[in-house]
């Protein structure tokens, strides 16, 4: 049997910024199983680009900055936004879940089936970011 395999390539990285963000890149990592795979600091520590992978995919994150553009939830005072992430399957999003609650992350959202087929939860990272992970994906 001949297979044509077709390769995707991400062109969406969603970015976030944070108050201490070496400190969410450690909840990151135990949390939500993120891995780093480049982290930039300056001389006193603070992470000016970071990129973390989970599930093939890429995120960047940073330090707050002194622009408009650079402000976390927690500074800001309330949710700005968030950040979906559609795994293989069900045991995948058990497995994600399960890890997520044993860091004791706050869950706005328990994990349950939808209407629409996604097998899913969200929750809120220190800082106020929003991190869902579903079954979900939308179909190009």
């Amino acid at each position: 049997m001949n297979k044509t395999q077709i390769m995707t390539v991400q062109s969406i990285y969603p970015s976030v910024r944070y108050d201490d963000a070496a400190v969410a890149i450690g909840w990151l990592k135990r949390a939500l199983g993120f891995e780093e795979h480049e982290v930039c600091a300056d001389d006193d520590g603070s992470v000016v680009h970071a990129e973390l992978k989970l599930a093939g995919n890429l995120i960047m994150l940073g330090s707050v900055k002194d622009d408009p553009y650079g402000k976390s939830p927690r500074s800001l005072g309330g949710v700005t936004g968030g950040v979906y992430i559609a795994l293989e399957g069900p045991e995948a999003v058990d497995a994600a879940y399960a890890r997520a609650k044993a860091a004791g992350a706050e869950f706005v959202r328990e994990l349950s089936d939808t209407d629409y087929g996604s097998h899913d939860f969200g929750v809120r990272d220190p800082e106020g970011h929003i991190w869902s992970f579903g079954t979900y994906g939308p179909a190009v």
